[in-house]
C-alpha cells in the first residue's frame, strides 16, 4: 500500500489552463478548443504519483444532457459483427478464478490498506466481496513490475469517494483482470487524471473488468497498453484518457463497451475546456481501435486530439453520443472502416450556431507521408454506415489555427519537425510566407485537412427521426468540406480565402462512390455556403460515382 502526499501544484495547473484556454474560451465552439487541456494534462501527469487532484468541487452533478439509451438485455449486442455487450455480462466479466491461482497472494474482502501490493512479478487474487483501501485520499495500489491483479467473481475494489486513485506509479507490464473498480475520486475531482494506471505506465493490460462511477478518467493509457473486454461506464470525465508526457505508442482497444461517460458534464463547469468524451487520445503513435461499442456518452464518443497518427478504427458501433461519434483533430494518418454511426451529435447539433456537427468530424487532419507510420498516403473513410446522425462526415480546417499562432501555444506539427517547430514557426518566418518557399513554413507550420478520401459509405438521413430542431439553419443533414475566412493574427499568411480554397480544391479531399438516402444537404468552400447536389458534384467535383436517393 502506498500513502502519498499532495504536491503544491494547483497554481501551476491554474496558470497552464489560463494560457492554453485563452483562444478556446474567447470563441467557445468545440472546433476551437482542442488544445485547452494539454498543459493541465501535462502538469497532472508530471505530478501524478503525488495524487494532485485537478479540480475538486462540491457542486452537485448536473442533469444528464439527454435521455440515456435504454440498455439492451445482457444477451443483446450492438448490430456490428464482433462488437459485444460487455457491461453486466457475466459470460464476459464473471469468469475470474473462483480460487486463488497457485502462488498468488490472497487479498481478503474488507479493508486492504495493510496489504503490500508492491511486489514485482506477483499475482494478487481478490476474493469475492467489496475491497477498500482505507481512509486516506492517497491510499492507493502502487504495483511492482510484472504484477497481476485478478478478481474472483464478485470482487469489487471500491474507493468510497474517499481514495482518489486505485492504481498508480510507473511499474511496467501490469495486468488487471476481472475486477470491478468503482467510486474513486470526489464529485468534480481528478480533472485530466485517471483512476487506473494513473501515471500511464508502459505495457499494462486491463481486461474483463468494469471501471465505473469514478472521477476523472476511468483509465489512463501509456505505451503498449491493451484495454479489452472492459466496461468503461459512467465515469465523470472520460472512460479512458490516452495521454503520457513522453507520448504513448502502440495502443489496442478492442471489444469494450464505453458508455455514459462525462457524467459531471465538465464543459458546463469549465466552458471551452475540450476535456470530455467516451475516450480521448493525445499524441499517440499508432493505435488499433476495433469492435468497441461507444454509446450514450455525454460528449464526443472518441476524440483523437493533437498529433495522433497511424490509427486503425474498424468495426465499432458509435451510437447516440451527445456530440460527434468520432473526432479526429490536428492529427494524421488513419483508416476508418466498417463502422456504424447511429444517432450521434443530436444533443449538441442544434447548439452549434449552424455549424454542421458530424457523426465524423475531421478537423485539421489528414494523411501526410512525411509522418512516419501507416496510412501516410490516404486518410480513408470507407464502408461505414451512417444512420440518422445530426450530420454525416464534415471536413473542416480552421484558417486561424497553426503552429506559432499566439492562440494555440505549446504544440507543433509533425510533418518535418527538424524544420517546422516551436522555434521556427514564428511571426518572423510566417509573416508574408507563401506556398513552396524553402523552407516551406507556409505549409509545414499548419495541420492540414488533406488527402482524405470518403468513399463507398452509406448515408441514411430522415429528419423526422431527429426532431424539429433538424433544420438547414441549424446545420442538420450535411456532408461537407469547408473552412472560414482567415483573420487572426494580423500577420498570419492564411488571411482571407486562402484556406477555404485549399481545403476545397487544393488538398486532395474527395467524396466518391457513396450512397445517400434522404434529403441530404452539402456545404463547400466556406461555412454557411449551402449548395445542392448538382453544384456539389459539378462545381466542386465531389461524389463522382455516388448516388442520391432523396
Amino acid at each position: 500500500m502506498s500513502i502519498e502526499k499532495s504536491l503544491s501544484g494547483a497554481a501551476v495547473v491554474s496558470a497552464a489552463m489560463s494560457r492554453t484556454s485563452m483562444w478556446a474560451r474567447a470563441h467557445g465552439s468545440r472546433r476551437y478548443r482542442g488544445l485547452a487541456t494539454i498543459a493541465a494534462a501535462t502538469t497532472a501527469a508530471v505530478v501524478a504519483i503525488a495524487g494532485l487532484s485537478g479540480c475538486a468541487t462540491s457542486q452537485a452533478q448536473p442533469a444528464r444532457h439527454h435521455a440515456p439509451v435504454s440498455a439492451p438485455p445482457v444477451s443483446a449486442a450492438p448490430p456490428v459483427a464482433g462488437a459485444l455487450r460487455v457491461c453486466g455480462n457475466a459470460a464476459i466479466l464473471g469468469n475470474g478464478p473462483t480460487a486463488a491461482p497457485k502462488g498468488a497472494i490472497v487479498v481478503a474482502a474488507g479493508d486492504d490498506s495493510q496489504v503490500n501490493f508492491g511486489s514485482p512479478n506477483t499475482t494478487y487474487w481478490f476474493a469475492p466481496g467489496v475491497h477498500t483501501l482505507g481512509p486516506g485520499m492517497y491510499t492507493q495500489i502502487d504495483p511492482g513490475n510484472g504484477a497481476s491483479f485478478i478478481g474472483a467473481p464478485g470482487a469489487i475494489l471500491d474507493g468510497e469517494q474517499v481514495n482518489y486513485y486505485a492504481f498508480v506509479g510507473y511499474a511496467t507490464n501490469v495486468t488487471i483482470s476481472y475486477l470491478t473498480i468503482e467510486n474513486f475520486g470526489t464529485n468534480g475531482g481528478n480533472m485530466n487524471e485517471g483512476v487506473v494506471n494513473h501515471n500511464s505506465g508502459t505495457g499494462w493490460t486491463i481486461d474483463h473488468s468494469t471501471i465505473k462511477d469514478n472521477a476523472g478518467a476511468g483509465v489512463m493509457l501509456g505505451s503498449d497498453n491493451t484495454v479489452s473486454y472492459d466496461c468503461l461506464e459512467d465515469n465523470q470525465q472520460y472512460g479512458f484518457n490516452a495521454y503520457s508526457p513522453t507520448a504513448s505508442a502502440n495502443l489496442v482497444l478492442e471489444y469494450n463497451e464505453i458508455v455514459g461517460n462525462d457524467t459531471y458534464n465538465w464543459e458546463s463547469h469549465d466552458p471551452g475546456c475540450g476535456c470530455t468524451g467516451g475516450g480521448k487520445f493525445w499524441d499517440v503513435n499508432q493505435a488499433t481501435v476495433i469492435y468497441n461499442w461507444i454509446y450514450d456518452n455525454h460528449s464526443v464518443g472518441l476524440w483523437m486530439d493533437t498529433d495522433n497518427r497511424g490509427f486503425d478504427i474498424e468495426h465499432n458501433y458509435f451510437q447516440d453520443n451527445y456530440a460527434a461519434g468520432l473526432v479526429y483533430e490536428i492529427s494524421y494518418n488513419a483508416l476508418v472502416q466498417d463502422n456504424v454511426f447511429l444517432g450521434n451529435a443530436i444533443g449538441e447539433g442544434a447548439h452549434e450556431g449552424g455549424f454542421p456537427d458530424g457523426a465524423i468530424y475531421v478537423s485539421e487532419s489528414g494523411s501526410d507521408a512525411r509522418v512516419p507510420g501507416r496510412y501516410g498516403t490516404e486518410f480513408l473513410i470507407t464502408d461505414n454506415e451512417f444512420i440518422d446522425n445530426w450530420s454525416g462526415v464534415i471536413l473542416w480546417e480552421n484558417s486561424n489555427r497553426f503552429c506559432g499562432s499566439p492562440y494555440f501555444p505549446g504544440v507543433c506539427t509533425l510533418s518535418d519537425p527538424a524544420v517546422a517547430n516551436l522555434n521556427t514557426c514564428t511571426q518572423a518566418n510566417l509573416q508574408g510566407a507563401s506556398p513552396h518557399q524553402s523552407p516551406d513554413y507556409f505549409g509545414l507550420c499548419r495541420w492540414r485537412t488533406q488527402n482524405v478520401e470518403i468513399k463507398q459509405n452509406t448515408f441514411e438521413f430522415s429528419p423526422s427521426e431527429i426532431g424539429p430542431s433538424c433544420t438547414v439553419a441549424n446545420g442538420c443533414g450535411f456532408v461537407g468540406v469547408f473552412s472560414e475566412w482567415g483573420s487572426d493574427p494580423s500577420w498570419s499568411p492564411y488571411q482571407g480565402t486562402v484556406i477555404e480554397t485549399l481545403i476545397t480544391s487544393g488538398q486532395n479531399n474527395h467524396f466518391a462512390d457513396n450512397t445517400y438516402l434522404g434529403p441530404w444537404r452539402f456545404m463547400a468552400l466556406e461555412l454557411g455556403n449551402v449548395i445542392n447536389w448538382q453544384t456539389w458534384r459539378d462545381r466542386y467535383q465531389q461524389d463522382a460515382g455516388s448516388v442520391l436517393k432523396s
